[in-house]
């Protein structure tokens, strides 16, 4: 389903529609003529706008609680917009049970890690999974220069665990990237085997099935209102039907490598959208850190040669 190295959507938040899928919202004109790069990086920005949203709403609800209302609201959103015959779906029930398994516990571990650390780090830890599903293939040397890149920039992560980072944090948000990781090799087959992103709508929904037994028994459900309900309806807008109009228009007029190469200033809009939005001033070894993935993730991007 995704035909790029590093996929956004609701990447700890999950996938976005290739160039073939169907918008999950109408694209007006005004969407139709912004620069394919812009429509990108604005949806970064929402997708990040949403997880600082989400780190505020777990004040009041847990990340379970927010993971369930997250996924359900994308859900009914997407639902409207697949196309598959119910026949593929049965046929394809088990594997998507198990996509919407893996995207559910990627939430959850994302949010449990944005929970105890800061939104910067949990994003550059994260996108390990997805680089290392890229080169894991590869045997060329250049591809292990960048995986050590990475590997160094997560390094230099460590010497604050157990300070003023907590080290369960850490290991949810290393969780996130391999749910990450499995999401992107999971896509992949459900997309050759369902058409344009019903997969991706019946999986969320699957997921949300599955975490409806723990949501009720977990009890946060009980003191939603209506403030609550609202706020997670505007993350799931923000993490989902944004990011998922706009890399649809943009994909239409922008290459997969290009689409690729402009994903990896993740990192970095997650470190800013902490520092700005959530009082998370990230430390010079911190923005090292995300440098060195970012490079990482643009040189793999820019260098594979099966583009």
């Amino acid at each position: 389903m995704n035909a790029w190295v590093i996929p956004t959507g609701l990447r700890a938040e999950g996938p976005q529609p290739t160039s073939t899928a169907p918008a999950g919202l109408p694209l007006s004109r005004t969407i139709a003529a912004v620069p394919p790069p812009l429509l990108v990086l604005i949806s970064i920005l929402s997708v990040q706008l949403g997880a600082a949203m989400a780190v505020r709403f777990l004040g009041a609800v847990d990340p379970l609680g927010v993971v369930f209302l997250r996924m359900g609201f994308a859900s009914l959103l997407l639902l409207p917009v697949a196309r598959a015959p119910l026949r593929d779906l049965r046929s394809h029930a088990g594997l998507l049970l198990l996509f919407g398994a893996v995207i559910a516990g990627m939430n959850l571990c994302f949010y449990e890690a944005i929970a105890r650390i800061p939104l910067g780090i949990t994003v550059t830890i994260e996108f390990i999974g997805p680089l290392a599903v890229a080169v894991a293939a590869s045997r060329r040397v250049l591809d292990v220069l960048w995986v050590s890149l990475a590997a160094a920039g997560v390094i230099l992560i460590g010497p604050e665990m157990g300070g003023s980072l907590d080290p369960r944090g850490l290991g949810f948000a290393a969780l996130a990237g391999a749910g990450w990781g499995c999401f992107v090799l999971l896509s992949r087959r459900v997309g050759h085997v369902l058409p344009g992103n019903a997969g991706l709508a019946v999986a969320m929904a699957a997921g949300t099935a599955l975490l409806l037994p723990s949501a009720l028994h977990d009890g946060s459900l009980a003191r939603l209102d209506a403030v609550l309900l609202g706020t997670g309806f505007a993350i799931a807008v923000l993490a989902t039907a944004i990011p998922f109009s706009l890399e649809f228009a943009a994909l239409k007029r922008l290459s997969p490598r290009g689409y690729g190469v402009l994903v990896t200033l993740e990192p970095a809009v997650a470190v800013a959208v902490g520092a700005v939005l959530l009082g998370q001033p990230a430390a010079p070894r911190a923005l090292l850190a995300t440098s060195l993935v970012v490079v990482a993730t643009i040189g793999v991007t820019l260098f594979d040669q099966r583009r």
